[in-house]
């Protein structure tokens, strides 16, 4: 039985809800997880419930407390960690009006040239709007449709009953704490896709009056804004009861994900970088300035740290590439197999990977399998493998599956080190890819970085949010938390594998180039 104060913290992503117990000092006694269904539909749509991630929370808070690891009186806190760039709208008891718009939604694209064309463009942005945005916000609505930006306007002109009827558009991180306190808030990172905050000084977020009467939604649809480190209320007096809690525990704001990852990490230090795998993945890393490069669709944010920047180069799919080889083509139920089962297949994908040579016998996989946003902005690009022959297997797939993932990951280090204006000689590794020893080395190889394997790399979302429940509550700093972060193991590059690695990353990049093309016909 612990004697520490304890945060109930809640990681919430795209697959699954994983809610743990976590003191301030980062230890981890309890964690439950339940699975999360997708609603991919035909038209370019995904979809959530959000009153499954509200189950999801209560079930497994429930199993983690019936557990009895720490006293009761010792749970000083709630905070989430969630998926970023989805939307819900909800009306003015909270009740959510339409299913959850998810970050992978690209249904909204077609309504975005209401706000962002003009007679004189730049790379497709109205050539008056595009320098605003960028100052003020630092980004720009992505052509791709899939931020709140293009969601909100998806739900304005597609479903004009149900936009009458929002008294608010939420994110998943403002959902949340909603259903947690009653409050309609949102955090200076969840509100950053919205494309309406004036971001210029990371501790003093606002909206803009000007980007407000800009993006086709009435200003009176976004929720108040506060810190990560906020403490938004109380938690709900019926929520506590149904949990077996005491009454007056604390809900502390929270981050979305990136946000909440990088402090998890470690990676806290300005320049101190982190790539995350998971259902999709990002390179972060804290800067102490606002900047943007559009050419590669870089940018430093507000995050969790006031006063501070996080600079994030996401791509859409990672993790989730296993994912659908799993369901969709190991263990797709069809004709050919109706009745086998799908078992945790992800330590057997280690296992036949690290059989296979580096360079998986000439295959060469292409991650985009739901299009891509960095280094290039693309929601036509799909994913491929190439160079098969009759001599490969599906061994060599399951290790070309990984090594596509850190290419694509390679391909985002050059315009991040440009970005930062320094080498990265080591990186911090978390997130649920970061599990895998073998996808580690295949990092640490295929980049040529020494890559630093986080210990229990998938608790980093919950662990973020439960260090920024403990620097809101005023029992620890953002400066001590470094130090509280263990390693499992370094990774250091193979150097009889750069020579192979550099020809196949010079094969995927210009696999791109050449096929951009194809993908437009195909899928625009």
């Amino acid at each position: 039985m612990e004697k520490e104060p304890f945060i109930l913290a809640v990681d919430l992503g795209t697959s699954a809800l994983k809610t743990a117990l976590i003191s301030i000092s980062g230890k981890v006694v309890g964690w439950e997880v339940q699975e999360i269904p997708l609603y991919v539909l035909p038209d370019g749509g995904a979809e959530q419930d959000p009153q499954e991630w509200w189950d999801a929370f209560m079930t497994t808070s429930k199993r983690l407390i019936q557990k009895e690891l720490v006293p009761l009186e010792n749970i000083i806190a709630v905070c989430c960690s969630t998926q970023g760039e989805c939307t819900v709208a909800v009306d003015d008891e909270g009740n959510a009006l339409t299913k959850v718009i998810s970050w992978l939604d690209m249904r909204g694209a077609k309504h975005l040239p209401k706000i962002i064309s003009g007679l004189i463009k730049v790379v497709g942005y109205n050539a008056f709007k595009l320098p605003r945005w960028i100052s003020l916000t630092g980004g720009v609505p992505t052509h791709t449709g899939t931020d709140p930006a293009a969601h909100m306007l998806f739900v304005r002109y597609e479903y004009p009953e149900i936009y009458q009827k929002t008294y608010k558009f939420l994110t998943a991180l403002d959902y949340m704490n909603l259903r947690l306190t009653g409050e309609f808030v949102a955090t200076s990172d969840s509100i950053l896709t919205s494309w309406v905050t004036d971001n210029r000084d990371s501790e003093h977020i606002t909206y803009n009056d000007g980007l407000l009467n800009a993006c086709g939604i009435s200003p009176d649809k976004f929720p108040n804004l506060v810190q990560c480190t906020s403490v938004i209320g109380d938690l709900k007096k019926e929520v506590a009861s149904a949990l077996g809690l005491k009454e007056g525990i604390k809900v502390v704001a929270g981050a979305i994900d990136v946000s909440a990852a990088a402090i998890g990490s470690g990676a806290v230090n300005d320049f101190d970088a982190h790539i995350y795998i998971g259902t999709s993945n990002w390179i972060a890393a804290h800067v102490p300035y606002k900047k943007t490069d559009l050419s590669t669709f870089l940018a430093s944010v507000p995050c969790a740290i006031p006063g501070k920047y996080l600079m994030i180069a996401l791509q859409t799919t990672a993790g989730g590439n296993l994912n659908y080889l799993r369901d969709k083509i190991l263990y797709h139920q069809d004709e050919l197999s109706q009745q086998e089962q799908a078992p945790d297949v992800f330590q057997i994908f280690d296992r036949i990977a690290a059989k296979v040579p580096p360079g998986s016998n000439g295959l060469i996989y292409m991650p985009w399998i739901y299009g891509e946003r960095a280094p290039v902005d693309d929601r036509n690009a799909r994913a491929a493998l190439f160079n098969i022959s009759l001599e490969n297997t599906r061994e060599d797939i399951i290790r070309a599956f990984m090594e596509g993932v850190a290419f694509n990951t390679r391909w985002l280090m050059a315009p991040v080190e440009k970005f930062m204006g320094r080498k990265q000689t080591q990186i911090n590794f978390a997130g649920g890819g970061a599990k895998s020893d073998v996808w580690s080395q295949i990092l640490a190889d295929v980049m040529n970085l020494n890559i630093r394997q986080v210990r229990n790399p998938i608790q980093a979302n919950a662990r973020g949010a439960a260090f920024i429940a403990a620097v809101g509550l005023g029992h620890l700093a953002f400066k001590d938390i470094p130090q509280k972060i263990e390693y499992k193991a370094t990774y250091t590059p193979n150097p009889e594998n750069r020579a192979l690695y550099d020809k196949l990353f010079a094969e995927f990049t210009q696999f791109y180039h050449q096929n951009k093309g194809s993908y437009k016909n195909l899928n625009s």
